[in-house]
C-alpha cells in the first residue's frame, strides 16, 4: 500500500466518494482485524471496534486530514478503542488470530499446519499473558505496523518507554516461547 494511493483515496473520501471509503476498508481491513484480535478476547468485541472504527472515520468525511499513514492512523484509533473495551470490561485479551479470518490458509500438508497451529496457540497465549501497556506497544509496532514516535504519541508515553515496552514483552514472549517449545 502506498502512501500516495491512500492520500488519492483520501481526498477522494472528503469529497464524499463512496466507493473511495469502501477501498479504505478494504486495503487497511486485514491489517486493522490482527491489531484488534491481539487487543482483544472476544471476536464481537474486535468486530464491534472495527465497526466503531470505521463508523467514527466515515463521519469525517470532507473534513478528514491525512498527516502521516493511514494504515497507522486507523491502527491507533482501533488500539484506542480496543483499550476502552478492555477497561470497560476490566478483562485479559486472548483472542487467537485464527479465530478471525485474516490469515490466508496455508497450501501445506496436515502435519506442518498442526505444528503451526500449536506454535500460534502458543504465541497467542505469550502474547494474551503480557500486561497491557506492553501487548498494546508490541502489536501496534508489528501488527500496525507504526513506528516508536507515533506509538508514543498516540498513547502519551515517551519514545524510549515505548521501546522499553516493546523490549520487555519481546523478552517476555521469547521466554514463554522457550519454555512451551522445550528450549532452554
Amino acid at each position: 500500500m502506498s502512501l500516495v494511493e491512500d492520500r488519492i483515496l483520501v481526498r477522494r473520501f472528503n469529497r464524499g466518494d463512496r466507493a473511495a471509503l469502501c477501498q479504505i476498508y478494504e486495503r487497511h481491513r486485514r491489517g486493522l482485524l490482527k491489531v484488534a484480535t491481539a487487543l482483544l478476547d472476544d471476536r464481537a468485541d474486535v468486530e464491534d471496534v472495527l465497526h466503531d472504527v470505521l463508523v467514527g472515520f466515515a463521519a469525517t468525511a470532507g473534513r478528514f486530514e491525512l498527516t502521516g499513514s493511514l494504515g497507522g492512523y486507523l491502527s491507533i484509533c482501533v488500539a484506542n478503542r480496543a483499550r476502552d473495551v478492555n477497561r470497560a470490561r476490566h478483562r485479559r485479551p486472548s483472542a487467537s488470530l485464527e479465530e478471525v479470518d485474516v490469515l490466508p490458509a496455508l497450501d501445506a500438508d496436515p502435519e506442518s499446519e498442526t505444528a503451526g497451529r500449536e506454535l500460534g496457540a502458543i504465541l497467542d497465549a505469550a502474547i494474551a499473558g503480557l500486561p497491557a501497556e506492553q501487548r498494546e506497544v508490541l502489536v501496534l509496532h508489528l501488527l500496525g505496523p507504526l513506528p516508536f514516535r507515533q506509538i508514543a504519541e498516540s498513547t502519551g508515553i515517551s519514545v524510549n518507554t515505548a521501546m522499553s515496552r516493546y523490549r520487555y514483552a519481546l523478552a517476555k514472549v521469547r521466554l514463554a516461547l522457550d519454555g512451551r517449545c522445550g528450549h532452554a
